[in-house]
């Protein structure tokens, strides 16, 4: 769909976003992106989503990044959930106007009808994708500072008062008005997925090889019971379970001894670069926990290739459904009985007798196997692939503010391993779990890609245009 080479860009967006992301590359027509911002010639639900800019996503975009910057460590999981539901509610809350496309009540999980347009009125589609976005992020977001939660207002506000002059009041209002009953239909849905709980106390397993709280803060787990929340798309987990691992083994022959001594044998070679690239995909301070990782990358690769309004709400939607289900399939995998692995700290502590070894930064609270950025990385690379192309070359500029060198990726599996490798640098994960984290972010994304249904034919919705990979 989308081929270009890596390019040098600066970063540009209005002031008061600019605060805590990096610059990133510039399209090389960025004069021309705001052509039609936000009007065209007439207006209503005749008029193609098409013919708009996707600034109010973008800029949507960057707030939600600002905000799950500002987090408090543990939150990285609500993070890909609420990057799930927003995609879900922009698009819904623009694809009357969208030609072509067609609604997701119906095929996403426990999804059922939802607010529907009167054909007979005008409707502008940015109005309602802004009402939308600025509806779900207060939704979340209840805990954000003050200054966040003004931050929400004050977008909204600034685009209401730009689109109140350009559509006339009654459209505006009937447009904002719908894309509040969109959002306000989805966060309902959001509340019921089972993420919430209420959960039993978890007491880790006990046995050789078996996940318990690693040092320095010997934190209690994280998300033990996450991966019983509801996925977007039923039957987006099949056949995504990693093949179970060796089992324990103190013999240095053995494969599990091998597979942590490795661990330990490249924290000790580690080149500078090396080192650079673990610390970098840390995500901290950033994003905690990956999904707001993986929301920066969407949103770099929208600011390079400037969508229109249309393509922008499918990006998301897509994006953050694979998103969301690869972490729930990982968690679901984590605190499986047959996985449930120990972090390579233990072993190498006392397995391989180095009690005063350190990774590069502190091990989360949660089993080695699957690694959450490896199945997100994987997740997101076959979603990635679908949208702009398998051979995208991409420079990640998220922490240039930060002073840390940008990733350069020659493809978006590129963009995985690097992302793999990193957590083996680091020394916070063993190979194995970031092969087959990576395994099964890709088959759950396929999986997704499958069985979703974007497209129809135009007045014949009852006959599917084929949606699969490229």
């Amino acid at each position: 769909m989308k081929l270009i080479s890596h390019r040098t860009i600066q970063w540009a967006v209005i002031a008061f976003l600019f605060i805590g992301l990096a610059g990133c590359q510039k399209h090389l027509k960025e004069n021309e992106e705001e052509i039609l911002s936000s009007s065209n010639h007439g207006h209503g639900n005749d008029e193609d989503a098409r013919n708009y800019s996707s600034k109010v996503i973008r800029e949507w975009m960057n707030v939600q990044l600002r905000i799950m910057q500002s987090a408090p460590p543990g939150v990285g999981l609500f993070n890909s959930r609420y990057i799930g539901y927003n995609g879900v509610a922009v698009y819904e809350a623009i694809v009357p106007g969208m030609q072509g496309y067609q609604s997701l009540a119906g095929q996403l999980n426990g999804l059922g009808a939802l607010p529907h347009i009167q054909n007979d009125k005008k409707y502008h589609w940015p109005s309602a994708a802004n009402t939308a976005l600025a509806t779900m992020n207060r939704s979340f977001y209840t805990t954000a500072s003050p200054y966040f939660k003004g931050l929400i207002d004050s977008l909204e506000n600034a685009f209401n008062t730009q689109f109140q002059a350009e559509v006339g009041m009654q459209t505006f209002t009937r447009s904002s008005n719908f894309g509040k009953a969109i959002a306000q239909a989805i966060f309902a849905w959001s509340t019921t997925d089972g993420s919430a709980g209420p959960f039993p106390a978890y007491v880790p397993p006990v046995g050789p090889g078996l996940w318990q709280p690693t040092p320095p803060a010997f934190a209690p787990a994280v998300g033990p019971y996450y991966g019983t929340t509801r996925t977007f798309v039923l039957g987006s987990l099949n056949g995504s379970v990693p093949v179970p691992p060796s089992p324990y083994s103190a013999d240095p022959t053995s494969a599990y001894y091998l597979r942590e001594k490795e661990v330990y044998d490249i924290s000790q070679t580690l080149t500078p670069q090396q080192t650079a690239q673990a610390l970098y995909y840390r995500d901290n301070p950033g994003f905690q926990g990956g999904g707001g990782a993986y929301l920066s990358l969407l949103y770099q690769l929208l600011q390079i290739e400037r969508p229109r309004l249309d393509e922008a709400a499918y990006d998301f939607a897509l994006t953050g459904i694979g998103l969301a289900d690869a972490i729930i399939g990982c968690w679901k995998a984590k605190y499986d009985p047959i996985f449930n692995d120990e972090r390579p700290i233990r072993y190498i502590r006392t397995e391989l007798g180095h009690p005063a070894w350190n990774p590069l930064f502190a091990t989360p609270p949660h089993p080695d196997v699957p690694s959450g950025h490896s199945t997100g990385a994987g997740a997101m690379e076959i979603v990635f692939n679908k949208l702009f192309g398998k051979h995208y070359q991409f420079t990640n500029h998220a922490y240039d503010t930060l002073g840390m060198p940008p990733q350069v990726y020659a493809n978006f599996g590129d963009m995985a391993k690097q992302i793999g490798d990193s957590r083996v640098f680091a020394g916070i994960h063993t190979r194995y779990a970031c092969i087959v984290g990576r395994q099964q972010g890709n088959k759950i994304a396929s999986n997704i890609i499958k069985t979703l249904k974007f497209k129809g034919h135009q007045g014949h919705n009852d006959h599917w245009e084929d949606d699969d990979d490229d």
